[in-house]
């Protein structure tokens, strides 16, 4: 008799999805309750970039610094691998 009780109380999906009513998250409840006194204000999609007065020698600078970790670990790996015991 116990394995019918479990097979009753299997999750059935598809009830579920044809619920006529779905009760919204928690934080979808936290946000509406905020919400209802104090709307939010528009947001665009992207925000206006940052300026930054030297954006092209910052990435180069960056560029340099991975580069020149990549090779250190390389050196160092060949160092490593061909000194004798």
């Amino acid at each position: 008799m116990p394995e019918r009780d479990d097979e009753e109380r299997e999750f059935d999906i598809g009830w579920a999805d044809g619920a006529e009513h779905k009760e919204p998250s928690a934080r979808a409840r936290m946000l509406a309750a905020r919400w209802k006194d104090n709307p939010p204000g528009p947001v665009p999609f992207r925000g206006e970039p940052e300026h930054r007065g030297s954006a092209g020698r910052s990435s180069w600078v960056s560029t340099a610094v991975v580069l020149g970790s990549v090779a250190a670990v390389i050196v160092l790996l060949g160092y490593f691998d061909f000194r004798p015991y």
